[in-house]
């Protein structure tokens, strides 16, 4: 239902693929509701249509958080997300660990068989810095005020506090991919 499980996003956003009906989940490693949701959210992706874009959007409400941002796009451009992503949220929620600076990154990336110096090195290349910069653009443009949300299609905004839960904000996306569907893309 519109203005309860999610709301319309005015101006439309921009979609990477105008072919494609694309998920953002907005997302911060800082956050404990998005460490809950990530089981929900991976078991969903193995059922989500070939025909759907996803990807993951993190987001820093404060300048000393924007260091998670770029350790995500590092994961990203190394192709270590996989590998890595739900071990970032195990080392902040599970072990303490505020991953809040270069060596501690380097030393978490060390201790998970990753190459620390070069994740960092990348953390901090211009290539990460204009996805931390499009990624801010995106969440403002969706006007994000919590995570984990769910984007759909550069029209919709939907997360646990429209939904009425996380793992409910998962069906309302799904119902949102299937209303971009019928309206042809």
């Amino acid at each position: 239902m519109e203005g309860k499980h999610y709301l319309e996003v005015s101006p439309r956003q921009p979609t990477k693929d105008a072919k494609q009906v694309e998920v953002l989940e907005f997302f911060a490693y800082s956050c404990s509701h998005c460490n809950a949701f990530e089981p929900a959210l991976e078991a969903w992706l193995k059922k989500l249509p070939r025909d759907v874009l996803f990807r993951r959007i993190p987001v820093a409400f404060r300048e000393d958080l924007v260091i998670h941002q770029q350790l995500y796009f590092a994961l990203e451009a190394l192709g270590m997300v996989e590998q890595l992503h739900g071990k970032v949220f195990h080392a902040i929620h599970g072990e303490r660990q505020r991953l809040a600076a270069a060596p501690e990154i380097a030393a978490f990336a060390a201790k998970n068989g990753a190459d620390g110096k070069r994740i960092v090195e990348t953390m901090n290349s211009f290539g990460v810095a204009g996805k931390v910069r499009q990624a801010t653009a995106l969440a403002a443009g969706y006007k994000i005020e919590g995570t984990p949300s769910l984007g759909v299609d550069g029209r919709w905004l939907t997360s646990g506090s429209l939904a009425g839960s996380n793992p409910r904000s998962l069906a309302v996306a799904d119902h949102l991919i299937a209303l971009a569907k019928k309206a042809g893309k």
